[in-house]
């Protein structure tokens, strides 16, 4: 069942967007507040018409401006999760999944909120649930519309940084479950690189790069466009040294660093910027290795993605340091939370962020 999208609009919301989703598939738009992303979605699902559009699930069309076809909302298979959920508050959870189905069936109900986690907590109502749960609510009464596709409008903005790496876990293991195609709007990279297999970037309504995860993230001139920052880890760091070979030594809570000469007097506090894909992680401390900055640790938690990319987050002291690595790389040393590992960085990689305050 594969969604074709082209749309097209002038005025406060400028759009010239075209895309295809295969089934099974879950296609990223990303971009900043603004730039047209949740009008889009809004597009698909039939709450707002562009000025030229076409919206075609498998071989049914939706809307075709040119043909005055326009089917209306409630005629559209769609599933919609809201930034803010939009639970009924007084309906308990499998209650609000029920109001979802054509044929309501209590027992169907619960096997929809198994699929997400939640058979146990299906009587209760959205404020006796965490932010997380609520979400995954959402989920299930999305999906318990059988829908031909699922759109996901900035469903982890509003939980903590935990909640929402269970939350990528959950949606990574239910899209094993989906047939339909996916399209989540998000202003976070990091998330879209995890779950997605194509990303679009968009800006001011127009399309910047389109492609699979792999060819946008190796686009360093279309992320630089969208102002895109690698995913990093910053350390708080003070000025030790600065040696004659063109290197300044820190000290930070994880330990020694070195990178390349910086400005600043000895005892002046900075804060360092660690490129997530610049870490190298071993079980065992390298010895004759070039790298100067090996930092011992702790695996706190491992993130899977959608792609061949892994986020390791290694404890050190107080301080998180956050590794990308391929599956291959992690199967190969079988990493778990609470091993031991050594987070090794090149000095040239490690950089200066600004003055900490």
């Amino acid at each position: 069942m594969t969604l074709k999208v082209m749309a097209k609009a002038d005025g406060p919301i400028p759009l010239d967007v075209a895309f295809h989703v295969a089934p099974a598939q879950l296609l990223a738009l990303v971009g900043h507040s603004g730039s047209g992303k949740t009008t889009l979605l809004r597009s698909i699902a039939g709450l707002w018409e562009p000025q030229t559009a076409r919206v075609v699930v498998g071989g049914e069309t939706w809307l075709d401006t040119d043909k005055g076809v326009n089917i209306p909302a409630y005629r559209r298979r769609v599933g919609m999760v809201f930034q803010n959920y939009a639970l009924f508050p007084h309906m308990s959870a499998v209650q609000n999944v029920l109001v979802a189905m054509d044929r309501p069936d209590k027992a169907e109900a619960r096997r929809v909120l198994d699929l997400v986690n939640l058979h146990d907590l299906a009587d209760r109502r959205p404020a006796q649930l965490s932010g997380g749960q609520q979400q995954r609510v959402a989920v299930a009464r999305a999906l318990a519309r059988r829908p031909q596709v699922l759109l996901l409008d900035e469903p982890f903005s509003a939980v903590d940084r935990a909640t929402r790496e269970n939350l990528y876990r959950e949606i990574i293991a239910l899209r094993a479950h989906l047939a339909m195609p996916v399209v989540l709007v998000t202003h976070d990279m990091n998330e879209a690189q995890l779950l997605a297999d194509q990303i679009v970037l968009i800006d001011k309504g127009r399309v910047l790069r389109h492609g699979s995860t792999a060819e946008v993230m190796a686009d360093p001139v279309a992320l630089r466009a969208m102002g895109i920052r690698e995913l990093a880890t910053m350390l708080p760091a003070k000025i030790v040294a600065h040696d004659a070979d063109g290197l300044t030594r820190l000290e930070c809570a994880a330990g020694p660093l070195f990178l390349p000469l910086i400005d600043g007097n000895p005892g002046a506090l900075v804060r360092v910027r660690i490129l997530a894909h610049d870490v190298i992680l071993s079980r065992a401390r390298p010895e004759g290795l070039s790298a100067q900055n090996i930092l011992a640790g702790t695996v706190a938690r491992i993130v899977a993605g959608q792609g061949p990319a892994m986020l390791v987050h290694i404890s050190i002291g107080q301080h998180e340091i956050i590794a990308r690595i391929t599956r291959r790389a992690a199967d190969q040393m079988a990493l778990s939370p609470g091993d031991q590992v050594h987070a090794i960085l090149k000095s040239m990689s490690v950089a200066r962020d600004h003055i900490a305050r």
